[in-house]
């Protein structure tokens, strides 16, 4: 199982896993390399949000399979600009905006698994809760930090980046080009290197809920100071608009 480590944090002196793409325990259904795009459903209309760009994608697959049999995401970006949607959760909606113009890849990805219904009834399984270092992780259907699609995602960070709070990016194991389906949302400024992908962000509301999960605290932390939050954190839907 391959982990994705961070530097030590400044001041709090911190290490953060960032999770294997793939999951020893999950099942090892293969994506297909392409789908029919964004699906419609009862409760977001995934196809009123289509604005194909031109920027290719490559997803390949992930040798340690697929935690969730899912489709692959269309290999051309299927969105442009700004996209809103809203992660609802067992603590509230978290009211999010998606870049799709600075990583089209990723955010191509995050809406075709949002659409599959990917991250529903899934659980947050990691809490950064001090100073410097204020983090929820989710987006792993295993619920322990080893899950993913049965794919990767290509890189799209800049150097240029930084994690304020309110800052949507996704995790990887520390190698190039290793997303999955995991990623973190930070509620508090956090010291980390630009080496995450930046895809979006939310709004003032949902950084005060994911606050609260915070102060609560991490029901057993780990040598990293890490742990699944005592305020569990589940996700019901993402709708989009």
């Amino acid at each position: 199982m391959s982990s994705r480590a961070l530097p030590a944090v400044a001041a709090a002196a911190l290490l953060l896993t960032l999770s294997a793409c793939g999951s020893d325990d999950g099942g090892s259904s293969e994506a297909t390399e392409s789908n029919d795009g964004p699906k419609s459903s009862e409760s977001s209309d995934w196809k009123s949000i289509v604005k194909p760009g031109t920027t290719s994608c490559d997803y390949p697959e992930d040798p340690m399979g697929a935690s969730k049999e899912v489709d692959a995401p269309e290999k051309t970006a299927q969105y442009t600009g700004k996209v809103a949607a809203t992660i609802n959760t067992s603590v509230g909606p978290l009211a999010i905006t998606l870049d799709a113009d600075k990583a089209p890849c990723t955010v191509n990805s995050f809406l075709s698994l949002a659409s599959q219904d990917y991250y529903d009834a899934t659980s947050c399984h990691r809490l950064g809760n001090n100073p410097g270092f204020e983090l929820l992780q989710c987006g792993d259907p295993t619920g322990e930090g080893t899950g993913g699609p049965g794919y990767t995602i290509p890189d799209e960070f800049k150097e240029s980046d930084t994690f304020p709070a309110g800052t949507l990016a996704m995790a990887n194991t520390g190698q190039p080009d290793t997303g999955g389906s995991q990623f973190f949302m930070v509620f508090g400024d956090t010291q980390l290197p630009p080496a995450y992908t930046v895809f979006g962000t939310l709004d003032e509301a949902a950084v005060k809920t994911l606050q609260e999960v915070g102060e609560a605290g991490v029901a057993e932390a780990g040598p990293d100071g890490t742990g699944a939050p005592k305020k569990a954190v589940e996700f019901e839907t993402i709708t989009v608009g």
